[in-house]
């Protein structure tokens, strides 16, 4: 009769830990879907940073050209005597 119920309470364990077990793993594959996620979003925010930093550097590039095309037109107001 003992051993009746010594193999009911592992019988009982075995299913808990199975349970506990298959929920354990559900939440992983969220967990892992989620990380999956986030280096995706990673990723994205690295290729526009890597954008933005061309486009600043275009912007500069622009702004130096129109500096130096105010100049020539000062010049050349200058060399017509206008003002």
């Amino acid at each position: 009769m003992l051993m009746w119920v010594w193999i009911a309470v592992v019988a009982v364990a075995l299913v808990v830990l199975v349970v506990a077990g298959t929920r354990l793993l559900g939440r992983l594959r969220v967990l892992e879907r989620a990380a999956r996620r986030l280096r995706h979003r990673q990723e994205q925010a690295l290729a526009l940073q890597a954008k933005a930093e061309v486009m600043q550097e275009t912007m500069l590039a622009v702004q130096e050209r129109a500096e130096r095309a105010q100049g020539t037109v000062e010049q050349i107001k200058a060399g017509l005597g206008r003002r």
